[in-house]
């Protein structure tokens, strides 16, 4: 397998990049329409912050997070329920020559971004950002 897919650095590709962004208007608006028949996708807003695609764009990892990052179990598992329908509707709505797999994955970025604010908030941090502007301004 070529690495035509990738930068020099690992990064994704252009391609790669593009088409996960195809991808993830087309889930957006699929979920924002409320064209999913489910008990749990009605009573939820998800939304879809990012897709990554294999460099072969053969699989499509779609990361969701339901509103106030409840439920997101039972969420994935109602995507993960319609992934045949979801993936027919993406395929017809973006023209690519193979419909990719799709695999759903909760987003932690959230998780992640909270975590940060708490360790920047926390007093061991702001005693030292404290004692580094008071040598900045000796």
């Amino acid at each position: 397998m070529s690495r035509a897919h990738h930068t020099p650095t690992g990064e994704p590709s252009q391609r790669m990049l593009r088409v996960g962004e195809l991808i993830r208007h087309a889930m957006s608006e699929l979920l924002s329409r409320g064209e999913i028949n489910d008990p749990v996708l009605e009573t939820h807003v998800v939304t879809v912050p990012g897709v990554r695609m294999s460099p072969d764009l053969k699989l499509a990892t779609i990361f969701v997070m339901p509103l106030g990052g409840e439920d997101v179990k039972p969420v994935i598992a109602a995507l993960e329920r319609h992934k045949k329908f979801l993936r027919g509707e993406i395929s017809r709505r973006i023209n690519l020559k193979f419909a990719p797999d799709i695999r759903f994955r909760m987003d932690e970025t959230f998780d992640l971004s909270a975590k940060i604010d708490a360790l920047l908030n926390s007093d061991k941090v702001r005693a030292d950002l404290s004692a580094t502007d008071k040598t900045e301004e000796d």
